[in-house]
């Protein structure tokens, strides 16, 4: 018995696999790799006639078409190289920035005959905040801000004397500090210029900035506070908020990573979709490092490889629904 089979993958990728005596069976010459999924042509010749068959041995592939795929909002990546980026969790809190901190007094000793504004007020520069007689001319004279921000302070009221006593804070808050406790066991990977991304314990949206100073000193719980300054035009970032945040230590490249958001479960495997036109066949990958991102790919998936990167359940969901896979 002369005996060749030929595998017509999704693609048109073909493997041959031709088959020698062994025994009294026939041994084929290579491995089917996964997924076993294909077009099988059969070949054989036996006592001079030829024998031919044909099947289709599908698993993990469906169609889905090009409009119902826009519209279930399947987005699609090509597989490639990709840096990866190495992080660390900590925590943090926001401070005011002390630097941009005025304090407010009286030039002159005398007695404070108005108050114009309250704990909580926004003012502007050279805006008027009290008025004062003077002890000694009995003459009026303005206590304006120094800058322009917010009263955080008052130890000002009507009728009471105004000495060398602080009389109002007020706090600059376009930009705050944002303060992150970090360990023993990171102290050596984070440095002075390091992007950082944060976000407030109660929203989503996402900061970012860099590492301005790290403290020598320790705390009490053995942490060194590594400090950023941040813009906040907006007022979103208040001070006393906690923050979760991920430090950038280092970058890692890779020949090949898909995004984590494209990866379900297939059997015993993680996959990836490839898509050729309006087929979608499982790709089980062999997987190493990752970032919050992207996931290396050390086997499994061909660079260049169109995959599903957002939305793949939708396609797993198929698969399953039509029973199109099988086990081993």
């Amino acid at each position: 018995v002369e005996l060749k089979i030929t595998l017509t993958r999704l693609g048109g990728k073909v493997d041959k696999i031709n088959f020698k005596p062994h025994a009294d069976a026939l041994r084929g010459d290579s491995v089917i790799y996964e997924p076993h999924s294909f077009v099988v042509h059969i070949e054989a010749v036996y006592e001079n006639r030829k024998y031919h068959w044909q099947y289709d041995n599908f698993e993990g592939r469906t169609k889905i078409e090009t409009a119902v795929a826009k519209a279930l909002q399947i987005n699609t990546d090509i597989a490639g190289p990709v840096v990866l980026q190495q992080t660390i969790n900590v925590f943090g809190k926001i401070t005011p920035n002390t630097e941009q901190l005025s304090h407010v007094s009286a030039r002159f000793a005398g007695v404070i005959k108005s108050v114009g504004v309250s704990i909580g007020d926004v003012v502007r520069k050279n805006q008027l905040l009290a008025t004062v007689e003077s002890n000694e001319s009995l003459k009026l004279y303005n206590i304006k801000a120094t800058t322009s921000g917010v009263i955080t302070q008052r130890h000002a009221n009507i009728g009471e004397q105004a000495g060398t006593q602080n009389l109002f804070t007020i706090t600059n808050t376009s930009t705050v500090w944002v303060d992150l406790s970090i360990f023993p066991a990171n102290q050596q990977h984070v440095k002075v210029g390091a992007d950082v991304d944060f976000t407030l314990a109660s929203a989503r949206e996402t900061f970012t900035g860099k590492i301005a100073t790290i403290n020598i000193l320790a705390e009490a719980n053995q942490s060194v506070t590594a400090r950023m300054v941040v813009k906040n035009s907006n007022r979103q970032l208040l001070p006393g908020s906690f923050v979760k945040a991920k430090i950038k230590i280092g970058e890692i490249a890779v020949p090949l990573a898909v995004k984590r958001s494209g990866l379900q479960s297939f059997r015993d495997f993680t996959v990836v979709y490839a898509q050729t036109g309006e087929e979608y066949e499982v790709r089980m990958l062999e997987l190493g490092r990752h970032d919050d991102k992207w996931i290396e790919v050390s086997g499994g998936l061909e660079t260049g490889t169109r995959y599903v990167s957002e939305n793949s359940y939708v396609i797993k969901a198929d698969i399953e629904k039509s029973g199109a896979s099988h086990d081993h």
